[in-house]
């Protein structure tokens, strides 16, 4: 009997088939334990709801925008306000193909986002496998899986659709297979704003590798979805550009955002200084980061010295407790420095390790995050560009054992910012 579970656990784990599934499964399921079964039994948030166990937990923020999509249609006027028009039709319109089956939108919206989610861990592993091995698929699944932001693979959110759309152009366009690139990309551009970056990257990787005509027509087609949800507005709304105009309800502003940039790492690293706060609370600001930074700095090199067992678990444990006790607002500040800036640096220092389109991609989407004003959820949307995901997992694949503590702090993230949302607080 023990052989038989040892012969499926080892089956499991190294099958190419079962592995992206399997990590897929644990991972929602720490997911929905989180804002099902925890969530409702805290003590009520000073700010938030004490939520009920129920799907309603995973409809809050921009599902609200999708539902009002899937169920009214669109809605816009340019008086600068929000308006739903922001939010690119694909994801809603199949949700609402779902939803004709007589399901609910809470189900509709959950089963496209889960098993698309599902189908780009898919579409990753074997994607990454083809470059970079067995051992570097399973740690970028792994990465994707348990990011932190992977949460919104499970809510009625789009990242589980596009990361699958993008990520399938992007295989796609290393494979040479054109067709396949023009319809993923052209489906990816009419899911979320960041598929833009889709176009510049294989135009700039087609002129790179010397492709053929073909790559750079492929690289326009990808246009089509944007330029059909354009020709929606310009019919409807007699604006071609109302997706964009109506993004003032957002950010106030087009363009890098730099003094958004300079008071957020300053609030990572001293805390806010609107005089609201104490001065006991404003000290524990800097010492939290100095924790951090020192923590983990004295952690990765004592690892890489390989060196006191008890020295690695005191530095983990003191980050742990601090991203635990650290403020909602403070973990999403760290959150988006460390997904830009952090992804941005691996994206540099992997670049000629990483396909081509991967690198021109991430730099790309990032380049389109930071011009787009404001800081308000760049890590979720920075989560969105999969090359990020890639670089970190290739990188961790070299140094598994800092990789397995990564993960932990991954899931105790993943746990906190699913519980917040399930609080109806903002975690991003």
């Amino acid at each position: 009997m023990a052989q038989v579970q040892i012969f499926i656990k080892k089956s499991i784990w190294e099958s190419d088939f079962l592995f992206p599934g399997a990590i897929w499964l644990i991972s929602r399921l720490f997911i929905w334990i989180a804002m099902l079964l925890i969530a409702p039994n805290l003590p009520k948030p000073v700010e938030g709801v004490l939520p009920s166990f129920g799907l309603g937990v995973f409809d809050a923020w921009d599902s609200v925008h999708y539902r009002s999509i899937a169920t009214s249609g669109y809605e816009f006027i340019n008086d600068g306000r929000q308006h739903n028009i922001a939010f690119f039709p694909l994801f809603p319109l199949m949700v609402r193909g779902v939803m004709n089956l007589g399901l609910p939108f809470e189900v509709a919206g959950l089963l496209v986002n889960n098993i698309t989610f599902l189908a780009a861990l898919y579409c990753v592993y074997f994607w990454v496998a083809e470059h970079h091995g067995t051992n570097g698929a399973r740690w970028t699944t792994t990465v994707l899986a348990w990011c932190p932001l992977s949460l919104f693979g499970t809510v009625i959110y789009t990242e589980g659709l596009y990361l699958f759309l993008s990520a399938a152009a992007l295989r796609a366009f290393d494979r040479q297979q054109y067709r396949w690139t023009a319809f993923w990309g052209a489906m990816a551009t009419a899911t979320r704003p960041t598929g833009m970056a889709l176009i510049p990257a294989l135009l700039l990787a087609a002129w790179r590798e010397r492709r053929p005509r073909i790559a750079y027509l492929a690289a326009a087609a990808t246009t089509i979805g944007l330029l059909l949800f354009s020709l929606y507005c310009a019919i409807d709304f007699g604006d071609a550009i109302a997706f964009i105009n109506a993004q003032k309800g957002w950010r106030p502003s087009l363009g890098f955002d730099g003094q958004g940039w300079w008071n957020m790492l300053l609030e990572i690293a001293l805390g806010k200084s609107d005089g609201q706060h104490s001065w006991i609370q404003r000290l524990l600001h800097p010492l939290l980061c100095s924790i951090i930074v020192s923590s983990g700095y004295l952690l990765w090199r004592e690892q890489q010295k390989l060196s006191s067992v008890i020295k690695i678990y005191v530095f983990y444990a003191v980050v742990t407790i601090s991203l635990i006790l650290a403020s909602d607002r403070y973990i999403t500040n760290l959150l988006n420095a460390v997904m830009v800036l952090g992804g941005a640096y691996l994206l540099w220092r992997l670049r000629k390790e990483l396909t081509s389109v991967t690198v021109f991609y991430g730099f790309c989407g990032i380049a389109l995050l930071l011009a787009s004003g404001g800081t308000i959820s760049l890590s979720r949307l920075a989560y969105g560009i999969v090359p990020l995901s890639i670089a970190l997992g290739v990188f961790l694949e070299r140094y598994p054992r800092q990789g397995y503590l990564i993960i932990g702090w991954f899931s105790v993230l993943l746990a906190r910012i699913a519980i917040g949302f399930a609080q109806d607080r903002w975690v991003g």
